[in-house]
């Protein structure tokens, strides 16, 4: 039964190889756009003064409220994207606005979807006074999570 079902696979890629090829070339372009804009932004700025990464929680709140009886976040990847998209947009306009790390001269991201289904971002921030060595442990923090505190 493996083999037939490897021999039906392995037929269909033989026979929709335009279609399969340009999904892929389309997949590749995306790829190579979004590098190059990055590329871009190092050529003007030079190198990001700050990489974060952005994961989002299947415990937060705001998707738990929202699924029914006996579901969990990866199957609702709609409500996944929407309240993960408020909580990075929230988190961009807290740097960027507020300044938390400095003056921002500018800032890109992208969304990345893990294997289990859920999404993070890459940001990359740069600040118009670089930080220090000496402020580095004012930005950079690391903790155990409290399992009182911290669910999930």
């Amino acid at each position: 039964m493996y083999a037939k079902i490897e021999s039906e696979r392995l037929l269909y890629i033989r026979l929709n190889q335009t279609k399969l090829r340009s999904e892929y070339i389309h997949l590749r372009d995306a790829v190579i756009n979004d590098a190059q804009d990055a590329i871009a932004y190092v050529r003007l700025y030079g190198r990001p003064d700050l990489f974060i990464t952005f994961t989002c929680n299947q415990s937060w709140d705001e998707i738990l409220q929202l699924l029914l009886q006996g579901q969990s976040a990866v199957h609702r990847h709609d409500i996944t994207a929407r309240v993960f998209r408020q909580k990075l947009k929230s988190l961009i306009n807290y740097i960027v606005k507020l300044e938390v790390f400095g003056s921002v001269r500018c800032w890109m991201y992208s969304v990345e979807w893990q294997k289990r289904g859920l999404p993070h971002a890459h940001i990359l921030i740069w600040l118009h006074k670089k930080i220090t060595s000496n402020e580095i442990d004012d930005v950079i923090s690391a903790e155990i999570p409290d399992k009182n505190v911290d669910k999930g």
